[in-house]
């Protein structure tokens, strides 16, 4: 009897339709348990049947009864197949480097059981339950970083999986601790699986791993690109600039929709200002912003526009069944190419470039509040006692370092291509490579913003008795309950680290929800 891991989520239920990122979010990070439906296991018997009466022809089929990749031409005996399909899950789960995070794996599992409901792929029903008890198990394979390229799918990443369902490897319990695999699916009263013909190609032969991380940076961008165009409000707004650039006629004029969402955003977020109404009479004798002001909606609204384009891909590729060879309704077992990885490797790799200039446009932002000849008034440095105390000198330095290292992640992995197989896979995606720099870059983004938030946060608070508008008011209010306000020089790490624990939640953008239009 599988041990359902503690969650308060409801119950994700697996069948052929594609799953929801929400559906795949509430897997991975807040372990909702899954069920297979009805349908799916139909199909999965149904495909089984398929892959059964090939396997007891006299026909070589590819994967069934002949071996892999440059070794396809290899016939297979009958007595020798299940050790086929255990030596193909131990020779690749050949992974090396640091561990994969748990909940990109559990992802990758919840997404490879979907796979596996289609019907397409052959695998045995008490398969695709020992893996769906695995994940109610909260019992996660140990998966590496390194192994693979993005082609035959994720075949390192999937395969370490495989071998945790025969019961050999380690994996990490519900509780954190590493075990050996046995142990922990004993504990868990899952059987170990013994691989039938196909099985073990039908279980690595995907691109879940890095579906799984694009469906996971879905919902990390988006919350934020929603603190980006915050931030950028708070430093408008610290800085005397104006929110007349933000206006809707003046966005009508190049009708790019993510442009016109940030622009609303921002002029909702700067609504009310004490501070910006302060010198918005004739008498301001400034003409423009700097473009790290007046065009942060273009730049914003450009993300948004590739995450949408990101949103669109990683749609279809929920609704995608991967696998070579697959199994097709009339029983056919045919090979494709539907494994490459190319269409995620490009966008995750896009996704980079945005995150790296939204990074760059924020550190900018910055440090014009920091410099005393650009920030209309504000003290050098945002310090109390300048020259005793340095204020966020340096916090802007940790920007400018992460700023420098987004760029070099921006450069894409998905136009390098190493052959292997014996040059049976001559041309390689590297679609995970391109996964594993975008959620280090997601990570630096989310720092680069915390940096901005505290540095726009005391600005605002050196205003005084200007008051923000009320939505950057209540922003700031969510930073004081971890942050204290303008003083002498403190330890400032933890006050970053707790500024992206901030952006990284839900609060301040609850705190700021009731001060803009419900369709943002």
């Amino acid at each position: 009897m599988t041990v359902p891991a503690a969650s308060s989520e409801p119950a994700v239920v697996v069948g052929p339709e594609p799953l929801t990122p929400k559906q795949v979010h509430a897997v991975a990070r807040h372990d909702a348990p899954v069920e297979l439906d009805d349908a799916a296991k139909r199909r999965i018997t149904t495909a089984r049947e398929h892959v059964d009466r090939l396997a007891a022809g006299a026909r070589p089929a590819y994967g069934i009864s002949t071996g892999f990749g440059a070794l396809a031409v290899q016939s297979i005996p009958q007595d020798k197949r299940a050790d086929l399909q255990r030596s193909l899950v131990r020779s690749h789960a050949a992974g090396a480097g640091e561990r994969v995070e748990v909940e990109v794996v559990r992802a990758m599992m919840l997404l490879r059981l979907r796979t596996i409901a289609t019907g397409r792929t052959g695998v045995t029903l008490g398969t695709a339950e020992a893996l769906a008890g695995l994940l109610n198990a909260g019992v996660t394979p140990v998966v590496h970083t390194y192994g693979s390229l993005g082609c035959s799918g994720d075949l390192a990443p999937l395969s370490a999986v495989a071998l945790a369902l025969i019961g050999e490897g380690e994996v990490v319990t519900s509780s954190g601790h590493t075990v050996a695999a046995a142990d922990a699916l004993a504990s868990a009263g899952i059987a170990p699986v013994r691989l039938a013909e196909k099985e073990g190609l039908a279980l690595t032969n995907g691109t879940e791993g890095m579906l799984g991380m694009l469906v996971l940076v879905l919902v990390d961008l988006g919350r934020l690109l929603d603190t980006a165009d915050l931030t950028a409000a708070m430093s408008v707004e610290a800085l005397l600039g104006t929110d007349r650039v933000f206006a809707d006629d003046l966005q009508f004029l190049r009708p790019h929709q993510g442009q016109a969402v940030s622009a609303a955003r921002m002029s909702a977020l700067l609504a009310g200002s004490a501070i910006v109404a302060s010198h918005r009479g004739d008498d301001c004798p400034r003409v423009q912003d700097a473009y790290s002001l007046r065009c942060a909606p273009q730049v914003h609204g450009a993300a948004r526009d590739t995450l949408e384009h990101a949103r669109m891909v990683a749609g279809r590729e929920l609704a995608s069944a991967i696998d070579n060879p697959v199994v097709l309704d009339d029983g056919r077992v045919e090979s494709n190419g539907n494994f490459h990885g190319a269409p995620l490797g490009y966008v995750l790799d896009f996704l980079a470039v945005p995150v790296a200039d939204l990074a760059s446009m924020a550190e900018r932002r910055t440090d014009r509040m920091l410099d005393v000849a650009r920030s209309s008034g504000l003290p050098p440095f945002l310090a109390d006692d300048p020259g005793v105390d340095s204020g966020h000198m340096i916090a802007q330095y940790t920007q400018a370092a992460l700023v420098s290292e987004l760029k070099r992640l921006a450069v894409p992995a998905s136009v390098d291509s190493v052959p292997s197989s014996a040059m049976q896979e001559d041309h390689v995606s590297m679609g995970w490579s391109a996964a594993r720099k975008l959620r280090t870059a997601i990570d630096g983004l989310t720092t680069v913003l915390a940096v901005e938030f505290l540095t726009a946060a005391r600005a605002l608070d050196l205003r005084s008795p200007l008051r923000p508008a009320p939505a950057t008011e209540a922003a700031v209010a969510v930073l004081r309950k971890r942050v204290a306000g303008a003083g002498p020089d403190r330890h400032l790490a933890p006050e970053i680290a707790a500024a992206a624990e901030v952006v990284r939640g839900g609060e301040v953008h609850e705190a700021v929800a009731p001060y803009l239009p419900p369709e943002l």
